[in-house]
């Protein structure tokens, strides 16, 4: 395989529970963590469960504070439920060739299973898949990745 692997270390990963299963909400979500000037890497989007959804983001543990002011806000003004979490590592496997491999994704979950790893989110492309794992799963999870994907 001619995958590489990258990683993000110091991660804050943000989940809102109970959001309104309407594009319009996540978008003005989106709109007012972006106004507060911080950077948004990693979405993700739950299957609605009736008029409620949620979604997770990634930002740096550097926009922490900023992310927090936003959070404090939702909890005081709606139902929505944030839960946040940082100290969290992004690793990323590129393949320009994966749209047309079949097995990438298992050999990458495979080798993540063996070390049971806590992944916090995935988002993938037709060329890469990325986990965010915790810092107690950071190493044994790229070392396995990395035999893995040789």
């Amino acid at each position: 395989m001619s995958a590489t692997i990258s990683t993000l270390s110091d991660i804050t990963l943000i989940t809102l529970e109970g959001c309104p299963a309407d594009i319009g909400y996540l978008a003005s979500s989106l709109d007012a963590v972006a106004a507060m000037g911080i950077n948004i890497d990693m979405i993700s989007i739950a299957p609605a469960h009736g008029a409620l959804t949620s979604f997770s983001l990634t930002i740096s543990d550097d926009d922490l504070g900023k992310a927090l002011a936003f959070t404090k806000q939702l909890r005081e003004t709606t139902s929505v439920r944030p839960i946040v979490s940082s100290g969290n590592y992004k690793i990323s496997v590129f393949d320009p060739c994966m749209k047309n491999t079949p097995g990438i994704a298992a050999a990458v979950f495979k080798a993540v299973a063996k070390v049971n790893t806590d992944i916090r989110i995935v988002t993938t492309s037709d060329v890469e898949i990325s986990i965010l794992v915790t810092a107690a799963d950071y190493d044994s999870t790229l070392l396995e990745l990395e035999k893995a994907l040789g």
